[in-house]
């Protein structure tokens, strides 16, 4: 069985590892237990990826290690 997510009234916020120019703009949706939405500022019509909390918080980690390395080396 297939589920659709209603996404139609989520609050999107940019994320803070975005460019900021308006490029490369990547948007999440808070307060959706156990989930987190992830979409294309420039595509907000298309479908959202959809990862699960934990699989979303060990991306994030990642992200911030390789961001600390980066800022190190």
């Amino acid at each position: 069985m297939k589920r659709t997510l209603d996404l139609s009234a989520a609050v999107w916020r940019k994320s803070s590892y975005s460019d900021g120019g308006g490029t490369n703009c990547v948007e999440v949706s808070d307060d959706h237990p156990g989930i987190v939405p992830v979409r294309d500022s420039k595509r907000p019509d298309d479908s959202a990826l959809i990862f699960s909390a934990s699989s979303w918080s060990a991306f994030m980690a990642g992200v911030k290690r390789g961001a600390d390395a980066h800022a190190v080396g």
